[in-house]
């Protein structure tokens, strides 16, 4: 298991995600985006749109999704 943050991610805040690997932490992102966005925080905002976003432009979502995938593999074990 290892941990990352929202911020890490693209997002606004610290909170922590938790996976067993970059796809999981990833997944637990894309929920924290949309479950801020409607408790109507508005910072989330911005980053949950990229997310929604990010497949339409699949060369750069691509770069992003390699670059998640070994910053979380170069993380240490929780």
């Amino acid at each position: 298991m290892k941990t990352m943050t929202c911020s890490q991610l693209g997002g606004p805040c610290d909170h922590t995600l938790r996976g067993d690997d970059a796809d999981a932490v990833i997944k637990a992102q894309d929920r924290h985006l949309r479950d801020a966005v409607r408790a109507g925080d508005t910072s989330h905002g911005p980053a949950h749109e990229e997310m929604k976003s990010r497949w339409r432009k699949p060369f750069a979502a691509m770069g992003w999704y390699r670059d998640t995938k070994k910053a979380f593999a170069q993380l240490s074990e929780d």
